[in-house]
C-alpha cells in the first residue's frame, strides 16, 4: 500500500501533503486518520508519547470525544527529501461550552511508501471566547476559499 504524494518531496507535493493531512484530521474519524501512518509509526504529542496505529487510534478516539467542534488549519513550514515541517492551529469547545485555540507545529518524517513514519508534535493552547473564533466552516474538510493561518496573522 501507498500514500501519494510520495517522497521526496517537491514544494508542490509537500503542500499536497499538508492539505490531505489536514483534511484527514479535520474528519475526525480516527481509523482513517491512523491510516495515514505506518503500522509501527512513533508519536510524540505534547507529554504523551505513542507507538503504532493501534495507540494513534486510542489516542485520536479520547481526543475527539473532548474536544467538540474541533476545526484545523496546516500550513507547511518546511520541508526535505522524506520529511514536512508543519505549522498548525485547531479550535474546539469542551462538553460545557468552553473555546480554545492550540497553536502548534509538528515534524513529520516520511516512508518511501508515502506513510508518516515519525510525528512530532509541539503545541500550546488557551481559551478564548466564542466571539473571537475564526474558523467558522461545516464540520468537515475546510473550503478551499477560507483563509490559511497566514491570513489570520496566525
Amino acid at each position: 500500500m501507498t500514500r501519494p504524494p510520495l517522497p521526496p518531496f517537491t514544494r508542490e507535493t509537500a503542500t499536497e501533503k499538508v492539505r490531505l493531512a489536514e483534511d484527514g484530521w479535520n474528519s475526525r474519524d480516527p481509523q482513517r486518520v491512523a491510516g495515514a501512518y505506518t503500522p509501527d509509526s512513533v508519536w510524540r504529542n505534547r507529554a504523551e508519547f505513542l507507538t503504532g496505529r493501534p495507540a494513534i487510534e486510542a489516542f485520536l478516539t479520547r481526543k475527539w470525544a473532548r474536544e467538540l467542534d474541533y476545526r484545523l488549519i496546516k500550513e507547511l513550514w518546511a520541508f526535505t527529501d522524506n520529511r514536512i515541517a508543519v505549522r498548525f492551529a485547531y479550535e474546539y469547545r469542551d462538553d460545557s461550552g468552553h473555546w480554545f485555540r492550540a497553536y502548534g507545529n509538528e515534524n513529520w518524517e516520511f516512508g518511501p511508501d508515502g506513510l508518516m513514519r515519525h510525528r512530532l508534535a509541539s503545541i500550546n493552547e488557551h481559551p478564548i471566547s466564542e466571539s473571537d473564533r475564526k474558523f467558522h466552516w461545516p464540520l468537515g474538510r475546510r473550503p478551499d476559499d477560507h483563509p490559511g493561518l497566514s491570513d489570520f496573522g496566525f
